[in-house]
């Protein structure tokens, strides 16, 4: 018998992203020959605009191939900090200097470094539930922990400040928000987020505000944290251009933070990652420095993912099943708990959202998220960032298993 791998205590109780790990089973699933409808996907299916590949393409012909500063280029943070000052002056807050910008490999790691640079062992940190499972990760990996404040289902599971206050303990250091949410796709109003944020001002928490799905919404814009905080003192946001611009793969994100933290958040970054790719930083630069060119495609995204979310929702709300009526992202959230439990005996007892997604996984050829993995039991999470023809058959199908008997 071989000896057994002893893993160091840093990743003992570390989990794989359940998100990632659906994507990776459809895309093993289809490569062995099954058809697969993927509605697990958390990214837009939308190419990245053409004008943004040129400007890529563009700056490496032009030697954008080595090197850059840690925190990222110059005209990158400017520009980063040029178009929250603008947003800012419309808040009528203050505005946002570059040396408060860190540019990272993608939203996750500023998330990763502004975890590990303000929290660690001994810490609390108050999380909404349901939520995308890396906040959880992410702070084990800090030593911190994460404490689940579960969100109000009359008000589409959005964390209320009362809840966070009920479950917050001396041992509190700070909060994390996420709106537009993730798996719901609700969006917090300014007095909802200000409330959050006034109750952390009392408490001298930080908050880590993930905004990476602030540029996909149907209804009134997502406020952002940096427009509604009475002071950014203990604040750090985080966005990127993954969501909002179709640049997943480009891992481009960035941090705004007050000085001192992305000074600590930098020098952690140079010792994992030191600069975000270069190419990338260009590509950003340039949405970033043409918005009302980058607006007309997002605006046209956003349609196509109205479209999408309006179709599935008229099958949902046929098929009577219990969900967040979603004002951004691109997620639906289903409640199929009642419907699992009457299937667990034919499913060997795999009571929940699990259960209901290896199910329609397996007999339905339909791949979607289980809500366990967001800290919801018995709920699913569909995506809708797909061609519009998929999640239209997909959520038929979701609805059909839903009602059926067997």
């Amino acid at each position: 018998m071989p000896n057994l791998i002893e893993f160091s205590d840093n990743v003992a109780e570390l989990r794989e992203s359940a998100t990632i790990a659906v994507s990776q089973q459809a895309r093993a699933l289809r490569a062995a020959g099954r058809t697969v409808l993927d509605l697990g996907a958390g990214e837009p299916d939308f190419a990245t605009p053409p004008w943004i590949v040129d400007a890529a393409s563009k700056a490496l012909r032009e030697g954008a191939t080595r090197y850059t500063a840690v925190a990222g280029i110059p005209a990158l943070r400017e520009a980063i900090a040029r178009a929250a000052t603008a947003e800012s002056a419309a808040a009528g807050t203050d505005g946002v200097e570059a040396d408060q910008v860190i540019v990272s490999t993608g939203a996750k790691q500023a998330l990763f470094s502004a975890c590990f640079v303000l929290f660690g062992a001994g810490d609390e940190v108050l999380v909404p539930s349901p939520s995308w499972p890396s906040y959880d990760q992410i702070l084990r990996l800090a030593r911190a922990t994460p404490v689940p404040v579960p969100g109000d289902p009359e008000r589409g599971l959005r964390m209320s400040a009362d809840a966070a206050r009920d479950a917050a303990t001396p041992r509190t250091r700070g909060l994390i928000l996420n709106s537009p949410c993730n798996p719901t796709g609700a969006v917090y109003s300014a007095e909802e987020l200000g409330a959050l944020l006034a109750l952390a001002a009392e408490r001298d928490w930080w908050v880590v505000s993930d905004e990476i799905y602030r540029g996909i919404t149907f209804t009134a814009d997502a406020p952002s944290a940096l427009h509604v905080a009475a002071n950014r003192d203990r604040l750090v946001v985080v966005d990127g251009v993954s969501k909002r611009y179709a640049m997943t793969g480009w891992r481009l994100g960035w941090a705004i933070a007050p000085r001192e933290v992305i000074t600590s958040m930098t020098a952690l970054q140079s010792q994992m990652t030191s600069n975000a790719t270069t190419v990338s930083q260009h590509a950003a630069l340039a949405a970033l420095s043409d918005i009302p060119r980058a607006t007309v495609d997002v605006q046209r995204m956003c349609g196509g993912f109205r479209t999408r979310r309006d179709a599935a929702r008229t099958i949902v709300i046929e098929a009577g099943i219990p969900h967040v009526p979603p004002d951004g992202a691109f997620y639906l959230l289903l409640d199929v708990g009642a419907a699992a439990a009457a299937r667990s005996s034919t499913d060997g007892g795999d009571i929940g959202g699990t259960g209901f997604a290896r199910r329609l996984l397996d007999r339905h050829g339909v791949a979607t998220v289980p809500g366990e993995a967001f800290g919801a039991p018995g709920w699913l999470r569909v995506s809708y960032a797909a061609p519009t023809d998929d999640v239209v058959e997909g959520v038929r199908r979701v609805a059909a298993l839903y009602r059926a008997t067997d």
